[in-house]
């Protein structure tokens, strides 16, 4: 008669042989299911070169910063120190028209705004810098004509734009008659009010 077969012990490995039968028991151990990296000390080294990085950084360290916005824009600079020009020629005639006589401050105001909204926009571009410290200059001397039409205008009752469009030639002759070393002075206070509205904005 033949004998039983017992059931396979899983206390014993490889299909039943003793441990003490199998000169490989102690160095073979099966294979943990799971987690290969089980058992590892937190921070030791798994194989993954960016193990243990914070967010934002790389291997040489944080992500440089993004370079600044460019301000060189020499085109936006001389349209913003001819718009400024304008508005401020504008306003230093009417206040010159207005109170019959010609400020410093007033000259210094033009020019400081000039340079200041060029450089403001434009950076600081020696293109932009020329550009405020020539349109500071002819500001102001369009405000002191525009000053001056309205002063004619007024003593003659006549309309400011016929004087000042209808024969703008008398009144740059009339200008160039009256003009003494105060006229002149104001002319020069703009551009140099112009280059420092320029290196403040800068």
């Amino acid at each position: 008669m033949s004998q039983p077969v017992q059931p396979p012990n899983p206390s014993q490995p490889y299909g039943g042989q003793p441990a003490d039968g199998n000169p490989y028991a102690s160095e073979q151990q099966p294979a943990q299911p799971g987690n290969p990296y089980a058992g590892q000390q937190p921070g030791a080294p798994t194989g993954n070169p960016f193990a243990g990085q914070q967010p934002g950084q790389f291997a040489g360290g944080p992500f440089p910063p993004a370079p600044p916005a460019a301000r060189n824009q020499v085109g936006l600079g001389v349209l913003a120190a001819l718009g400024a020009a304008i508005v401020a020629a504008i306003l230093y005639g009417v206040l010159a028209g207005s109170i019959e006589r010609e400020v410093g401050y007033a000259a210094i105001g033009v020019g400081f705004l000039v340079g200041f909204a060029a450089s403001k926009v434009g950076g600081a571009n020696p293109a932009v810098l020329g550009a405020s410290v020539v349109f500071s200059l002819v500001a102001v001397f369009f405000g002191q004509l525009i000053g001056m039409a309205m002063l004619v205008a007024e003593a003659n009752g006549v309309g400011f734009s016929e004087v000042f469009f209808d024969r703008f030639g008398d009144l740059v002759n009339a200008w160039k008659e009256l003009s003494d070393f105060m006229t002149y002075l104001f002319l020069l206070l703009g551009p140099v009010a112009a280059f420092g509205g320029a290196r403040k904005a800068g």
